[in-house]
């Protein structure tokens, strides 16, 4: 099994927990009905788990991570909002403790690029989609990020981080592969975007910065890229640095792509699932 590089400290989660229904999956929201069943698959901290949660109001959401210590931020979460509907359990989306067509809509928001092999992710996501049903996935391109000013730290934290994913078994570059991916797992009628995440305005600048900045000191990050060899602790404080520098920056600006997409599991690989009308999870 893969390493998560990005660890679950609290700088880790509170980033993905700014992550929203509507800034990460608006690209899966139009396709959504009230009565539909869901499966976030590596939900994290919940935030966007419980967004799709509202967007299907007579159906039912079912979050999975690998990590219990995000599951426990999310179902803090889920209380704080009222939330009584929605699961939280601990499962790898590589073995989902699904049945077959479970779901209407598997969803994996920036999973894929932490999965060894994501072909078979994708083929375990459809195993419990129904024939009918969505798979939708959204991962970042890290090597298709780019900002200004430019500086050497922020460089080679780039660098470092790429590198100590592929050692980490994951794929860093995961966006422009998701179409691919998915016509390798035998998915149909494979709908493939892309859609950014801007930063620019002081405040957002300014946070981004700090969180990167955080991350980097975060034992998942430093302390791995010096037990590979891929960064000294004087390099990473360099990072560090440059990070908190950008962030203030009046001129600053970032910008990281993501790949989406929206694909249907073919008949074949769905020909002995039940029919309309068969028990659903939750249902």
């Amino acid at each position: 099994m893969p390493r998560y590089g990005l660890g679950y400290a609290p700088s880790v989660l509170l980033s993905h927990a700014q992550r929203t229904a509507e800034n990460s999956a608006a690209y899966l929201l139009p396709h959504l009905r009230p009565d539909m069943v869901v499966l976030d698959a590596g939900c994290g901290p919940g935030s966007i788990t419980l967004d799709l949660a509202g967007y299907v109001p007579e159906g039912r959401v079912v979050g999975v991570d690998v990590g219990e210590e995000a599951l426990v931020v999310a179902r803090g979460e889920a209380a704080r909002r009222g939330d009584t509907r929605t699961e939280f359990q601990l499962a790898d989306i590589t073995g989902l403790p699904f049945p077959d067509g479970a779901f209407d809509v598997v969803h994996a928001h920036q999973v894929l690029q932490h999965v060894a092999d994501p072909v078979a992710a994708l083929q375990e996501m459809t195993r419990v989609c129904r024939p009918d049903g969505w798979i939708a996935c959204r991962d970042a391109d890290y090597e298709a990020m780019t900002w200004y000013p430019t500086s050497p730290g922020m460089t080679r934290w780039l660098e470092t981080y790429r590198a100590m994913a592929r050692l980490n078994g994951g794929e860093p570059d995961a966006g422009r592969r998701l179409k691919s991916w998915c016509l390798q797992a035998g998915l149909t009628k494979v709908q493939a975007d892309a859609s950014t995440w801007c930063y620019t305005t002081p405040e957002s600048t300014q946070w981004w910065s700090r969180s990167w900045a955080q991350r980097a000191r975060t034992p998942a990050f430093a302390d791995r890229a010096r037990e590979l060899g891929l960064a000294t602790s004087q390099e990473v404080e360099l990072m560090v640095e440059d990070w908190l520098r950008w962030g203030a920056a009046e001129n600053a600006w970032f910008v990281l792509v993501h790949g989406e997409v929206l694909a249907r599991p073919s008949r074949s690989q769905q020909r002995d699932l039940p029919q309309e009308g068969s028990e659903r999870c939750g249902t």
